[in-house]
């Protein structure tokens, strides 16, 4: 058996604890303890904070620049359409079953093997960092965002997400907004030119309608979806007011603090932002990462999802094994054979990437 298939033997040994080991977000220190110990049977000291797990490669070198790789063991909770118990690793036909298998267990366990193929060699052009964070699925405050002070600063990154192995260079960022349409309240028996529901049918036709003007050539338009909706408490009486939150997903041509500026002033009602943190991401196509990438075959392309790459203000990639489809689905699986190709795109696009004088 070859190194990388010992690796990556190893790799799948362990996404089956992380399977049977709940973890959801902010409760994941089981899981935590379980890549701690998969490191270190590997001969692989680590660092812990909180639930994140941190190791520098052997020859680590302050005056070179950082390559981050990283990926999140957490979970959401698995939904009521479940046939299979999610926290039981079972293999049927080639696939992996099991709630967070896909998202994104299989990138994780790609990447640590990638990372222990790495560990010991020396003269690389980059220092290697992996990140096995916590408290991605729900952007908390001790995820990946709370190890970027304690990491030495990070050049270029590769994020682990579901990407059927094809090169994500462009991620949308996130705001969210709580939008407040006002009425008059009143007797449900009594005219009321003022009804703050009816008010609200053109408030959402403008939010359906309003098209920013600034289309990505990855990502495309900003996306703007209206995806709550609750007003009044009892049959006859019209409410004060309506309220509304707004989901936008922002591309790379406009930052967060842009797209909060607009609505603020063009919405026809009251909007309240939560946060402005979760911006766009992306790398040049022309990066030696990226290229390292598509000199193997491998198209480009941007995703629409979130993921750690929002935390990261550096050059970042996403990519991985897995299908994003499948992630927060019911009986989520993965392929063994994708991470067995994981495995081998991340070495070999690193053997191109730490190595730029050898290729």
């Amino acid at each position: 058996m070859s190194q990388i298939e010992n690796l990556t033997e190893k790799a799948i040994s362990l996404l089956k604890q992380l399977i049977e080991t709940p973890s959801f977000s902010g409760k994941e220190q089981h899981t935590a303890d379980c890549i701690a110990a998969w490191l270190d049977a590997a001969g692989i000291p680590f660092k812990r904070s909180k639930n994140n797990i941190y190791v520098f490669n052997a020859d680590y070198d302050p005056e070179k620049p950082n390559l981050l790789l990283n990926s999140h063991h957490d979970t959401v909770r698995p939904n009521d359409a479940y046939t299979r118990d999610p926290f039981k690793a079972t293999i049927s036909e080639g696939k992996l079953f099991g709630l967070g298998s896909n998202d994104a267990g299989g990138c994780l366990v790609s990447l640590l093997a990638c990372f222990a193929y790495w560990y010991p060699k020396k003269d690389l052009s980059h220092n290697l960092i992996m990140v096995a964070s916590a408290e991605e699925e729900n952007s908390g405050p001790n995820g990946l965002n709370s190890m970027l002070k304690i990491l030495p600063e990070i050049d270029v990154a590769i994020v682990g997400e579901p990407t059927l192995l094809e090169l994500a260079i462009a991620e949308k960022g996130l705001v969210i907004f709580d939008g407040t349409v006002k009425g008059t309240p009143s007797h449900a028996a009594h005219p009321n030119p003022n009804n703050a529901i009816y008010n609200s049918i053109e408030v959402l036709k403008w939010f359906r309608d309003y098209e920013f003007p600034k289309v990505s050539e990855v990502l495309g338009p900003v996306k703007m979806t209206v995806t709550q909706i609750s007003a009044g408490t009892q049959h006859n009486v019209v409410p004060a007011k309506v309220d509304l939150v707004v989901d936008v997903r922002v591309n790379d041509c406009y930052s967060n603090k842009e797209i909060a500026e607009i609505l603020k002033r063009e919405a026809p009602c009251e909007l309240k932002v939560r946060s402005l943190r979760l911006n766009s991401s992306s790398i040049d196509r022309e990066h030696p990462l990226v290229q390292a990438g598509i000199g193997m075959g491998k198209g480009t392309y941007g995703s629409p999802t979130l993921s750690d790459q929002a935390a990261l203000s550096c050059p970042s990639l996403k990519l991985g094994p897995g299908d994003s489809t499948r992630s927060h689905s019911a009986d989520e699986f993965i392929y063994l054979e994708e991470i067995q190709q994981g495995v081998r795109l991340y070495i070999a696009m690193l053997e191109k990437f730490l190595h730029p004088k050898e290729n």
